[in-house]
């Protein structure tokens, strides 16, 4: 998950969200399936950024405070919430995803189609 792309998704109330994950040297799909992972992945940290603590450290000018609440919002457990989400919805977690793309690999592309 790119540091980059959950700013700005921490940023959801000014932007809309679309993603384009294209690399050649391997498959479409594996490639979308990365880019799409990668997204929700940023897309649920920033829904657990404390947006209201850091506002209120803003607006009252605690700077210091604000980036001590971004620091320890890195170490939130949102990866247990992200394989949850995965495991609710039978999608595969961690790397296991891979090997259902080796098998479309495998038995669809090498046939051309």
């Amino acid at each position: 998950m790119a540091d980059k792309l959950s700013a700005v998704l921490c940023s959801l109330d000014r932007v809309d969200i679309a993603t384009e994950f294209f690399d050649a040297s391997i498959i479409r799909i594996a490639a979308w399936v990365i880019g799409v992972r990668s997204t929700q992945k940023a897309l649920l940290f920033a829904l657990w950024e404390p947006t209201h603590t850091l506002r209120n450290h803003e607006q009252n000018g605690e700077y210091t405070s604000r980036l001590a609440t971004l620091e320890e919002a890195k170490a939130l457990p949102w990866g247990a919430v992200w394989n949850k989400f995965c495991d609710k919805h039978d999608i595969p977690t961690g790397l296991s995803w891979l090997e259902v793309i080796h098998k479309y690999e495998a038995h669809t592309l090498s046939k051309g189609g």
